[in-house]
């Protein structure tokens, strides 16, 4: 998700090049599935606190609460993405490259003038989102009642800006451990705030509009903690970075620095923003089509927005362990393609790419087949309710677009890191724009209502996979290899499939309570997918040697 600059510097290196090529690629690859594994244990983690958090808030809230609670989330969710996607992309693969070239002291120009710019938009960012708070609850999203959750949330917006200069410093340094560590923090705080705000506004005050904006108040004090923190780490890593011998003296004027941060950064966010505000503008269309065309009460349809907004919720949660991929990637491939290594930066793409596969393909199958146990479980919505039943039906569509989601964020990083920019953003946009249309034709008709905003969700990331994979192909010279590092790894997820479905229908026939229904057949798809994985040999030898004792793991698993 960035641009590469082939510099003159990297010229005396090419005289190595076919000697180094294989040692490059290999040792990038460590660092690169390195920073990668640190992030994904800290995504995890985080998620597991996460689950701990919004569950029982789900419960705490209800369905309408809930559905204020995300509200706020989804227009904050589109300010984070003007403010944090482009500019720490921008950060940590320039910083990369200066750390490269041995440039030292430009470093700290990349930092210092990217602060600047991060202050300037979470400034604008929150005042907006404080001084407009009831007209984007009550005209953007047609749910006049979250405005307080926008209100308590608008503060956030500065501290995540401030978050993301320090992540994307430390992320262009290859350090992906201050960024995994601020995280569970954010977590951790937001737990314990959130739940407790929310509990004490909710006794206090017996009013859903106000427990769902003390829940919110988790979130902003999190930021602010987790600012503070990167703060001070920060500070200290500049201090190293100062007894660091600086080998280039080159350092860009602020004003070209900042230049050449907002050329990259600006097509990477209207890209990022422009799919947010799509998604944000999907739900005013599909409330609007939900209290007009199809007729129900804003009572019904704040309800079944509740329900899809936790089906959302459970979808978001593998496609959180694709990011680690696509943040590591970014000093990986800024490196190889600065130093004009075409092959290994191809390695680092297929590893990527190969990596999101083992990952998102078995979970998409896996929630499309266990779609009502799980909803039945985390939801507790009781067995044979319509509520079970609809929650049912939206998270088996969802299961689908876990892949496809997944794949357009390797993708777009992909083409992004090769200089094509703006090519994934009008993908996006065509997607887009597919998706509001389908929402309204769907939603719309009474039969289907919610799940038409489903639906249009997966058309939406199988357009813009597609779309993505044909560019891929028609603009690089020599592309990396995509389709067949898919096709083992879909096999075992189809199989894996196949065995959980017959499992779960087995033990419901046993009747079973649905926790060890869930149980189960999860224990059967992680022993089944791990045999295939290694029946099949997805992971090689060298796949092996790019992780942290890997010579080890493959003689454990028996892999040559």
């Amino acid at each position: 998700m960035f641009l590469t600059l082939l510099l003159p510097d990297a010229y005396c290196l090419l005289a190595f090049r076919e000697r180094t090529d294989y040692l490059a690629t290999s040792n990038k690859k460590q660092t690169f599935l390195g920073g990668a594994a640190v992030l994904a244990a800290a995504t995890a983690i985080v998620k597991v606190i996460g689950a701990i958090y919004k569950l029982p808030l789900q419960r705490l809230l209800g369905d309408d609460g809930f559905s204020y609670f995300n509200t706020a989330y989804e227009i904050y969710t589109v300010l984070l993405m003007i403010s944090t996607t482009g500019l720490p992309v921008a950060m940590s693969r320039m910083i990369s490259e200066a750390r490269t070239l041995g440039r030292t002291k430009q470093i700290r120009q990349i930092y210092r003038t990217a602060k600047y710019i991060f202050l300037i938009i979470g400034f604008i960012g929150a005042g907006l989102m404080m001084g407009l708070c009831r007209w984007l609850g009550s005209v953007l999203m047609s749910q006049p009642e979250s405005w307080f959750s926008i209100l308590c949330l608008s503060p956030a917006v500065l501290f995540i800006c401030l978050i993301s200069a320090d992540r994307g410093y430390f992320q262009g340094q290859a350090n992906m451990m201050p960024t995994s560590i601020s995280q569970i923090m954010e977590a951790l705080c937001r737990l314990a705030v959130g739940l407790l705000a929310a509990f004490v506004l909710k006794r206090l005050t017996g009013d859903m509009i106000y427990a769902a904006g003390g829940a919110i108040l988790g979130v902003t004090t999190s930021t602010l903690l987790s600012a503070v923190y990167l703060s001070f780490k920060r500070r200290r890593a500049m201090a190293e970075l100062d007894r660091e011998e600086c080998t280039d003296d080159t350092v860009l004027s602020g004003k070209l620095t900042g230049k050449t941060l907002l050329m990259i950064a600006i097509p990477i966010t209207l890209g990022a923003a422009g799919l947010q505000l799509i998604t944000t503008a999907d739900t005013a269309v599909y409330m609007a089509r939900l209290k007009g065309a199809a007729g129900f009460a804003a009572q019904i349809a704040n309800n079944k927005k509740g329900i899809y907004n936790f089906c959302q919720t459970v979808f978001n949660m593998p496609c959180a362990f694709i990011t680690p991929l696509t943040i590591s990637v970014i000093p990986a491939l800024t490196e190889q393609l600065t130093l004009r290594r075409r092959r290994a930066a191809n390695a680092v793409a297929e590893s990527a790419v190969r990596v999101m596969s083992l990952i998102a393909m078995p979970c998409s199958v896996g929630l499309t087949v266990l779609a009502g146990p799980i909803m039945q479980l985390l939801g507790g919505y009781p067995a044979g309710s319509d509520r079970l039943e609809l929650a049912a039906v939206l998270m088996s569509i969802l299961g689908f677009c876990v892949f496809f989601n997944s794949l357009v964020l390797v993708l777009n990083a992909v083409m992004q890191a090769h200089g094509y920019v703006y090519l994934p953003v009008v993908n996006m946009i065509v997607g887009g724009i597919a998706r509001l249309i389908v929402t309204f034709i769907l939603v719309g008709n009474p039969k289907i209502n919610i799940v038409g905003a489903a639906v249009s969700t997966l058309f939406c990331y199988v357009i813009i996979s597609a779309l993505d994979v044909f560019t891929i192909r028609r603009v690089l010279r020599h592309p990396p290899r995509l389709l067949s590092n898919l096709i083992k790894p879909a096999a075992a997820s189809l199989l894996m499939g196949g065995a959980v479905l017959a499992v779960r229908f087995g033990l419901e026939k046993l009747g079973l309570r649905n926790l060890f229904v869930v149980a189960g057949s999860m224990l059967v798809a992680v022993i089944v997918y791990a045999v295939l994985v290694l029946v099949l040999k997805i992971i090689t030898m060298e796949d092996c040697r790019l992780l942290p004792k890997g010579d080890k793991i493959a003689k454990l698993l028996r892999i040559r």
